[in-house]
């Protein structure tokens, strides 16, 4: 019977032990499993909290897109307005002097008034033009070329700095360059760089693609027929 007993005693010890070893192993597992979700969970977070950063981000860039444009359609719609009135004002002159010209003879100031009416609407037609041009171009934004200043004759070469003619001489030989890569060969200042390609730009010298910055400059094609003839060189 006492040999039953102990028996019964050493089955409940060992049923003890292999329940106490199953639980530390389950425990560590979830323990280990704990930390791996804490860990991906810290990671997720991480990659919503950029995703959420880069989103407002581009919000805030399209917020001051809107209202650029907003501000634009307001412009236009004053602009359209005025022309508008102008154009009817036109229109009820033009119907007095259609009136009048039935008359045998025509007085001069008639006929002065006439002429500044149809400079009127000449005006009134091209500025109608560029409003839409420009509301074309706002629709569909693509890489410009803005357009090329004409060299005035009287300068030529002769208004220009060593500096300036460098500038020149660099671009009809390497090619297009920005401000930037410009400022590295002249040794000025980026303002200083900067304010120089733009005096060249508006004095006709060189056009730029104004589709992204920094402006990218190039010789114009006339400037770099000048530079190649031996006078200029000289």
């Amino acid at each position: 019977m006492k040999g039953m007993i102990d028996l019964f005693l050493v089955g409940v010890v060992a049923l003890l032990l292999i329940s106490l070893g199953a639980f530390l192993f389950y425990y560590r597992r979830i323990r280990k499993l704990t930390e791996e979700y804490e860990g991906a969970k810290t990671l997720v977070n991480d990659i919503i909290a950029s995703f959420n950063k880069q989103f407002r981000n581009q919000e805030d860039k399209l917020s001051v897109i809107t209202q650029k444009i907003i501000s634009f359609a307001s412009k236009s719609d004053k602009v359209d307005n005025k022309a508008m009135k102008q154009e009817e004002q036109i229109k009820q002159i033009s119907a007095k002097i259609t009136e009048l010209s039935g008359l045998t003879q025509l007085p001069e100031q008639v006929t002065s008034v006439t002429q500044k009416i149809t400079d009127v609407t000449k005006s009134q037609e091209e500025l109608r033009e560029r409003m839409t041009n420009l509301e074309t171009k706002l629709a569909a934004p693509e890489i410009n070329i803005e357009s090329v200043i004409p060299i005035k004759q009287d300068k030529a070469l002769a208004s220009l700095t060593p500096t300036e003619l460098s500038v020149l001489e660099t671009l009809a030989n390497e090619g297009e360059k920005t401000a930037p890569e410009i400022k590295t060969r002249v040794n000025l200042t980026r303002e200083h760089t900067a304010r120089l390609m733009k005096k060249l730009y508006e004095e006709g010298y060189l056009e730029r693609t104004t589709g992204k910055i920094p402006f990218a400059y190039r010789i114009k094609e006339e400037m770099s027929k000048i530079l190649k003839k031996p006078e200029a060189k000289a």
